[in-house]
Parts: structure tokens; sequence; C-alpha cells
């Protein structure tokens, strides 16, 4: 299994994992929230970062899901990047986290992160534009 460290500004990671146990009725296993407050000192928070990645750690690797690409857990969490052990995908929303929980003993990780990227665009769409015919891509 692949473990998962949520980094996030403010509490999102938090509210994330909660609403993933909310639809797959059960409490994710090793998967861990990092809020980060950036007016905090950078060696605390990367801290912070590398004690998730040791709590969820697994022999499978550990993928870090961010929220914003060029923000601060991001940025933090780019310094933990290992080919085939640590990946980051940034943009993390609750498909990919749903994704992710359900489909990570089944993949290697590289592949598992280049298919959670694709979930994550794919779940993203313009109502207006459905209601109006148009395919969803």
């Amino acid at each position: 299994m692949i473990g998962i460290v949520i980094v996030t500004h403010a509490r999102l990671g938090d509210a994330l994992i909660e609403a993933s146990e909310f639809i797959l009725q059960k409490r994710p296993e090793a998967v861990v929230s990092v809020s980060i407050n950036i007016n905090e000192n950078a060696d605390k928070l990367r801290k912070k970062v590398s004690e998730g990645i040791k709590t969820v750690r697994q022999k499978e690797g550990v993928l870090i899901l961010t929220d914003m690409f060029g923000g601060t857990p991001s940025n933090l969490s780019y310094s933990f990047l290992e080919e085939g052990r640590v990946e980051v995908i940034s943009g993390v929303n609750l498909p990919i986290l749903v994704k992710a929980v359900n489909s990570r003993e089944r993949m290697k990780l590289g592949g598992f992160a280049e298919c959670l990227e694709s979930e994550g665009k794919k779940s993203i769409t313009l109502a207006s534009g459905i209601l109006k015919g148009n395919k969803r891509s």
C-alpha cells in the first residue's frame, strides 16, 4: 500500500480526509494531513512534512498531495521528492483522494501518481457546459 500525506494551507487536508471518510464509510488507513501556517518557520514546516511522511511510510512509497502549485505546501513538499519512493501531486481535490485511497494497493507509485493526476483533471467540470450538451472530456 502507498502512504498518503496531504499538505495544505490551514486545515484543508483534515476536511478532505473527513469528507473521504464519509464517502468511503471508513477511516482511510496510512493517510495523514499536515496543516501549513505560512507564518511558521520554514524549517519547522519541513519537519512537520517529514514527520507526516514517516507516519505513513510504506515500502511501496509515499504520495504527497498538496493544495495548489506554487504555494508554500507544494514548495515545501517538492524537497521530499525521491524517485520511486516519494511523489508529489499539486491540486488535490476530493475525487483524487477518494481514488487514491481506493486504488493505491494495485499500482506502483509512478503510475499511480500519473493516474491520479488524470483523474483530478477529469473531475473538474463546467456545469453549464454539460447542461448545454457539451461532452465531458
